[in-house]
């Protein structure tokens, strides 16, 4: 299990660094908030993790907030450009 753990953490931690350079770099806007919101998922999934290892569900109130508001956010911005063009 735990060379699973340190596994999964070290993919998280390379994606999370991939996004957080799309955000710095996307040339478009985007292309950053899909990095964030990219971003978010890849801390809920941490979280989800977390939760796992150490077997609680502490965490399951945030991971939801989190969830909600990535959503939101996309939909919004989704729908932002499309009434754009």
């Amino acid at each position: 299990m735990t060379v699973a753990v340190i596994i999964v953490s070290i993919m998280l931690a390379v994606s999370a660094a991939g996004a957080i350079f799309r955000i710095v770099r996307g040339p478009s806007i985007l292309d950053r908030v899909l990095a964030a919101d990219v971003l978010l998922a890849i801390v809920g999934g941490a979280l989800v993790v977390d939760m796992v290892v150490h077997r609680h569900l502490d965490y399951m109130a945030l991971l939801i907030a989190i969830s909600l508001i990535g959503f939101i956010g996309s939909v919004t911005v989704a729908r932002f450009v499309t009434d754009r063009r």
